[in-house]
């Protein structure tokens, strides 16, 4: 059960980063000295890499495990102490960004290119706080194209048998190759290729979810099921929390 926050106003561009920052100042209240600290990926988790910073310059002693070698760097040049998963496999508090947000707090994540590790580190972690300007509030998941990362062996069979798979929970839509300017394929931090499945409506996420598991050659995808517990959201009207009780 969570609050409604209802249909939210569409929100001028160069309000955006505004907002995303101060819905990060908003999550930074959260830690607490001592805490193991999961790092996001993306526009929005960068804004609170950057308050964690300030916070950690003026005495907060907290440890991070980050979930990209991007965020990996931005925090070790805010000087706030690094940790891994394998050093430290038990996390307090897990803040990240989200690419659409529903009601149920079910995400769609890996708009940045690290939803595994974005994954692996949020289910390490006893909560987490999914940060976002209110746009990223939606009725049903599915306008942003789920991405779901691959092994590049197969890459052609594989899209295939995803496109497949969406079709037969209903949500049919061609499944493309993300492709960096040059043409080449997107790499993630685990070497993996990325697709971007333009879905617009996914009615059954946790159905999705589990069909798209079962596809050979996916190594993850970007639904995050019953991961968030707080939703903190910044827009016009203020910053809002939603809880998932």
């Amino acid at each position: 059960m969570v609050a409604s926050i209802g249909f939210l106003p569409y929100i001028p561009v160069m309000d955006v980063e505004a907002y995303k920052r101060a819905a990060a100042a908003r999550a930074l209240e959260f830690v607490q000295g001592g805490m193991r600290v999961g790092l996001g990926t993306g526009s929005t988790a960068r804004h609170f890499v950057d308050l964690l910073g300030e916070r950690v310059r003026i005495g907060l002693d907290i440890v991070a495990v980050a979930t990209s070698e991007a965020t990996r760097e931005q925090a070790a040049r805010r000087g706030i102490a690094l940790t891994t998963l394998e050093e430290t496999p038990e996390l307090d508090l897990t803040v990240d960004g989200a690419d659409e947000i529903a009601p149920d707090l079910t995400l769609i994540k890996g708009g940045g290119g690290a939803l595994l590790r974005e994954k692996i580190v949020a289910a390490a972690s006893a909560r987490m706080i999914v940060i976002a300007d209110e746009s990223k509030w939606v009725s049903m998941l599915g306008r942003f194209p789920l991405p779901i990362e691959i092994a590049p062996f197969g890459a052609a069979a594989t899209r295939l048998a995803v496109e497949a798979a969406t079709a037969e929970i209903g949500c049919p839509g061609p499944a493309l190759l993300r492709r960096r300017d040059d043409g080449h394929a997107v790499v993630t931090d685990g070497g993996h290729w990325l697709l971007d499945a333009q879905l617009l409506r996914i009615a059954d996420p946790a159905a999705l979810a589990a069909r798209l598991c079962r596809v050979p050659g996916v190594i993850e995808h970007g639904l995050f099921i019953g991961l968030a517990r707080t939703a903190i959201l910044a827009g016009p009207d203020g910053v809002r929390l939603v809880e998932r009780r």
